[in-house]
C-alpha cells in the first residue's frame, strides 16, 4: 500500500493538473438582474459565462447528477463496476460503447483532452484521481458547471441557457433542465438549434430515467415531454455594448462584470432609437443615457445608434464623446445667477441686438423679442439675455463651478472661459451632462452616473435646494410644441418632466435633456464625426424621442416639495421691485415670481451706458410739468418719480408703457442735461405706411435702400424682429424684401434711439 501511495504521489508530481486558470477565458458583461448584455470570447472564440452550482437551477443538478453520474459524491471519482461494464461491453462489440466516465472523469477530459482509446482512458482515470485529490466536490461540479461543451463556441450550463432558451440557468423548467444535462453528451447531433428531433429525443430519455428513479412524478414528466424543444439561433448577445467594451477595458481580468443596467429597459430604449433613426439623415447616430436619480445607478446605455455600423461610425461611443453642449447649460447659469441674488424667475431681461465687448451674439432662429423674464428666456433658450447673465455671474466662476459640479468644460486649445461658453463655446460629454442635471431632482446635488453596483456613489454641491426647485419648476412648465418651433405657445403634456434642449454651431449636435423625480434622461443625435446635419435641432429632433423614453420609465410624475427658501411674489416692471413696495404709477407691469431667500434684484443696470441709466428717474419739474435741469427752476417746481426700461426695451413697448416712461420736455431757456443725449433718429428711403410691389414675373425678392438719419455710431437694422445686419452712421443698409404682406422696419442704436416704419408688399 506504502508502494503505491508513493507511486500516486511520485506520478503527481511528474504529471501536475493542470486547472483553467481563473483569470483568463471569455468574459461576460452581465445586467443587474443577471441578463447577458456582451459576450467577449476568450481567445479561442469561446463562450463562457462564469457560474457556481449555487447559481443553477436544482432541477438541473438533480437531473445531471442522475443521468451522469447518481455516484458523484459517494465514489472518488471513478466508479469500477461502470468501468468493468463500458469495457465488457466494448470488447464483445469490438468497439467502444460506453466508456464508464463518471462526472470527474467526465471534467477531466474537458479540461485536458485525451484519445477515446484504452490508452486515452487510463490516462482520464489518473487526472479523475488527481482532480479528487486536490480538489472538493463542489470545485469538480463548477468546473463542470463553466466548460462541459454545448455546441459550437458554447461552454458551461449558463452561456447554454443564455444562448438557446434566452434565460438563466437558474429559472429552467423541468424539460429545459432535462435537454441541458443531456447536450455535453453530443453536443454537435444533439444542438437544439440545428436538430430539434434529435434533442427532443435525448431529452425525454433523461425525463424518463427521472421518473424511473422517483425523482419526478409522472405527471410532471408528462407534462415536460409536451414542451417543444424551440431553441434560439446560437448569437452572443449584445446589448449596452459599448458600456461592456468599456468595462472589460477597465476590467480586463474580470470574466463576470455585473452593470447598473436595467436588461429589459435597455433592450426596450435600442429598439425605439433604432426605429426613430431610420427617418433621419444618412450616418446620423444617436446616445441615451437614463440614470436612476436617488441611485445615480445607470439603467440604460445606448453608446451608438447602430452598433457596429461604419456608416454611422457605430464604434464610436457618444455618451462619453466631447461634443458641444448648445444651450444646455443655462439652467445651471440661471440657477446660479438666482444663488448669487442676481435675478428673480421673472427678473426683466432684454432680448435685443447687444454688444458684449465686441461679442455680438443672435438667437437660433435670429429674432429678438424684447423684454422678456428670464424664466421665458430659459423656456425659450434666449441666447442674448444668457450671455447678459453670465457676464454678471462671470465666466471663470460660472466654468468652475460647472467643474466642481461634474462638468469639466473642454476649451479650445489656449483659450480662456469666455461668454461663448454658454451658447456651446466648449465641449463637454452626455454623461457629465446627465450628472449634472440629476441636481434638479436631488436638492441641488449633481452627481457622478454609476454603471457598476460597486461604484461609489460620488455627489457634489451645485446648486442651492431653492435654486434648483426654482429652475426644475421653470423647465418643467415650458409651454413648448415639442414636435415644432422652439415655442409656439402650447401646452406640454409631461407636466413633470423638466427639459431643455440644445443646439450647436451649425446643426452638429442636437440634445434634449428631462428631469423626473425618479430618472435623469439625456438624448444626443448627430453625426460623430462632426459633420452638420442641416434642419436637424433639439427642439424637433432629440426632444421627441426623449420624451418617448420618458413614456417607458415607471414612477416619472412626482414631484418633488417646494423648499422653505422659495417664495411666491409680486414684483413690478421695469424696477423689479416687490408690488407691495412700489407705487402704482411705477408698476406698469406685474409679474408673479419665485423668489430665493426673500431677494429682490433690481433690473439690471444699462451696458455700455451713454444716454441714460434704466431704473428709477428722480425729476425735477415745474407747474407745466417740463423738466428742470441742475441750475434751471421755475414757478410750481416740484419732483416726480419715472419708472425706465432699459434703453434696447423701447422699440418692443407698448405706447402707453412708452408714453408713461418718456422724459418731459425741458423747460424753456434751461440747458440741456445728460437725460437728452439719445437723440432721435429717422428711417429715409421709405416712407411709414408705403405700398410695394414686385415687378411682373420676377421670382428675385424686392430690395430696397435705407438711411439711419441722426447718428453717427453703429445701427442694427431688425426685419419683423429679426436681425439683417448694421451700418455705420448714414450708410445705405440694402434689406431684401422676401414675400408679400406686411412687415416691419426697426433702426435700432446702442444707446437705445430707435426708429421703425411699416411697409407692405403687394404681389405682382
Amino acid at each position: 500500500m506504502a508502494v503505491l501511495l508513493l507511486l500516486a504521489v511520485l506520478l503527481d508530481r511528474l504529471f501536475p493538473l493542470r486547472l483553467p486558470a481563473p483569470d483568463t477565458g471569455s468574459t461576460v458583461v452581465l445586467a443587474r438582474d443577471g441578463t447577458p448584455l456582451r459576450a467577449f470570447a476568450d481567445s479561442d472564440g469561446v463562450w463562457r459565462y462564469p457560474t457556481t452550482a449555487s447559481k443553477v437551477s436544482p432541477l438541473y443538478l438533480s437531473a445531471l447528477l442522475t443521468y451522469e453520474d447518481r455516484w458523484f459524491y459517494r465514489l472518488p471519482g471513478v466508479n469500477p463496476y461502470a468501468l468493468a461494464r463500458g469495457a465488457f461491453l466494448s470488447l464483445r462489440g469490438g468497439r467502444i460503447v460506453s466508456g464508464g466516465s463518471t462526472l470527474t472523469m467526465q471534467v477531466a477530459r474537458i479540461i485536458m483532452p485525451m484519445p477515446h482509446t484504452v490508452a486515452g482512458k487510463v490516462v482520464q482515470v489518473f487526472r479523475a484521481l488527481q482532480l479528487e485529490a486536490h480538489l472538493s466536490k463542489a470545485q469538480i461540479l463548477d468546473l463542470y458547471l463553466n466548460h462541459a461543451p454545448f455546441g459550437g463556441p458554447i461552454q458551461g450550463v449558463e452561456a447554454a441557457s443564455w444562448a438557446y432558451l434566452g434565460k438563466p440557468a437558474e429559472r429552467l423548467s423541468h424539460a429545459e433542465a432535462a435537454l441541458l444535462a443531456v447536450l455535453p453528451q453530443s453536443p454537435s447531433l444533439l444542438r437544439p438549434d440545428r436538430h430539434p428531433d434529435a434533442a427532443r429525443r435525448a431529452r425525454d430519455k433523461v425525463l424518463r430515467r427521472m421518473h424511473d428513479e422517483g425523482l419526478w412524478s409522472a405527471a410532471t414528466v408528462h407534462d415536460a415531454e409536451m414542451e417543444p424543444v424551440v431553441a434560439r439561433s446560437l448569437r452572443a448577445p449584445l446589448a449596452a455594448a459599448l458600456l461592456a467594451e468599456r468595462l472589460h477595458q477597465q476590467q480586463p481580468k474580470s470574466r463576470r462584470i455585473v452593470t447598473t443596467i436595467d436588461a429589459n429597459l435597455q433592450r426596450a430604449v435600442e429598439d425605439r432609437v433604432s426605429n426613430y433613426l431610420a427617418r433621419l439623415p444618412p450616418r446620423t447616430s444617436a446616445a441615451v443615457l437614463v440614470v436612476e436619480n436617488t441611485s445615480l445607478a445607470a439603467r440604460v446605455y445606448v453608446g451608438t445608434a447602430e452598433f457596429g455600423s461604419v456608416q454611422r461610425l457605430g464604434h464610436v461611443d457618444m455618451v462619453r464623446a466631447p461634443r458641444s453642449p448648445g444651450s444646455t447649460l443655462k439652467p445651471f447659469l440661471y440657477g446660479l445667477a438666482l444663488d448669487d441674488g442676481l435675478i428673480t424667475s421673472q427678473s426683466l431681461l432684454i432680448d435685443a441686438p447687444q454688444d458684449f465687448g465686441g461679442y455680438k451674439p443672435g438667437n437660433f432662429d435670429e429674432t429678438f423679442s424684447g423684454p422678456v423674464s428670464a424664466a421665458e428666456a430659459l423656456q425659450r433658450s434666449l441666447n442674448v439675455p444668457a450671455v447678459d447673465v453670465l457676464d454678471h455671474v462671470g465666466p471663470k466662476r460660472f466654468v468652475a463651478r460647472l467643474a466642481n459640479g461634474g462638468i469639466d468644460l473642454q476649451l479650445p486649445q489656449g483659450a480662456q472661459p469666455n461668454l461663448s461658453i454658454i451658447l456651446g463655446g466648449a465641449s463637454t460629454r452626455l454623461e457629465d451632462l446627465v450628472g449634472a442635471y440629476t441636481a434638479f431632482a436631488n436638492g441641488g446635488i449633481a452627481g457622478t452616473p454609476r454603471y457598476v453596483p460597486e461604484q461609489p456613489r460620488q455627489a457634489r454641491r451645485l446648486l442651492s435646494p431653492g435654486a434648483a426647485w426654482i429652475i426644475r419648476d421653470i423647465l418643467a412648465t415650458n409651454p413648448a410644441d415639442v414636435d415644432g418651433a422652439p415655442i409656439e405657445g402650447t401646452i406640454n403634456r409631461h407636466g413633470a418632466v423638466a427639459w431643455k434642449t440644445g443646439t450647436s454651431y451649425g446643426y452638429r449636435d442636437a440634445w434634449a435633456i428631462g428631469v423626473a423625480d425618479g430618472w435623469t434622461v439625456g438624448v444626443w443625435i448627430g453625426r460623430p464625426d462632426g459633420t452638420p446635419s442641416p434642419g436637424q435641432y433639439g427642439a424637433v429632433t432629440s426632444l421627441p424621442l426623449m420624451f418617448d423614453i420618458v413614456d417607458m420609465l415607471p414612477d416619472k410624475h412626482a414631484y418633488a416639495a417646494q423648499p422653505a427658501s422659495v417664495r411666491k411674489m409680486d414684483i413690478c416692471w421695469p424696477l423689479g421691485g416687490a408690488v407691495s413696495s412700489t407705487p402704482p404709477a411705477l408698476c406698469r407691469q406685474r409679474r408673479s415670481a419665485w423668489t430665493l431667500d426673500g431677494a429682490l434684484p433690481p433690473t439690471f443696470a444699462e451696458r455700455d451706458l451713454t444716454a441714460w441709466s434704466a431704473g428709477l428717474a428722480n425729476l425735477r419739474v415745474d407747474a407745466a410739468g417740463h423738466r428742470l435741469s441742475a441750475t434751471c427752476h421755475g414757478k410750481g417746481e416740484h419732483t416726480v418719480q419715472i419708472a425706465r426700461w432699459p434703453a434696447l426695451a423701447t422699440p418692443w413697448l407698448s405706447t402707453d408703457d412708452a408714453a408713461h416712461a418718456a422724459l418731459p420736455p425741458l423747460a424753456p431757456g434751461c440747458a440741456t442735461d445728460s437725460l437728452d443725449v439719445a437723440s432721435p433718429i429717422r428711417i429715409a428711403g421709405l416712407s411709414d405706411g408705403a405700398r410695394l410691389r414686385q415687378a411682373p414675373n420676377s421670382t428675385k425678392p424686392l430690395h430696397v435702400t435705407l438711411q439711419a438719419l441722426g447718428t453717427t455710431g453703429e445701427v442694427q437694422w431688425l426685419l419683423d424682429g429679426r436681425l439683417q445686419g448694421s451700418s455705420l452712421g448714414n450708410a445705405n443698409m440694402h434689406l431684401a424684401l422676401p414675400q408679400a404682406g406686411d412687415h416691419r422696419v426697426t433702426a435700432l442704436t446702442r444707446n437705445g434711439a430707435f426708429a421703425h416704419l411699416s411697409v407692405r408688399v403687394d404681389k405682382p
